[in-house]
């Protein structure tokens, strides 16, 4: 037997329903996946760059009030400020991508 042959009985012998009706959440989810990859993945990069920020801009904040570089340390918060920021605008751009 050749190759074409072994197709030809697969697709024939191939009774088995389809995922679709078989298990319609496990579809629904397969086709979320494939329309929006790593979805799950970018949006814990999101939280978690912008938990770092918030931690480093407490710490800028807490470094400015006690009155230790104030200069360094403003030019650090508002980078931090920023992060956080974009971190927000990136996960709010995702979740209405989704919709």
């Amino acid at each position: 037997m050749n190759d074409q042959d072994n197709q030809g009985n697969l697709n024939k012998n191939n009774n088995s329903p389809s995922l679709k009706q078989s298990d319609p959440e496990k579809y629904a989810y397969l086709m979320s996946e494939a329309q929006a990859p790593y979805r799950g993945l970018r949006r814990f990069i999101y939280v978690g760059f912008g938990a770092s920020g918030a931690i480093g801009a407490f710490i800028f904040f807490t470094q400015i009030l006690a009155g230790k570089g104030v200069e360094d340390n403003l030019l650090n918060l508002l980078v931090q400020l920023g992060v956080i920021g974009l971190m927000v605008f990136l996960f709010k751009w995702d979740r209405k991508k989704d919709n």
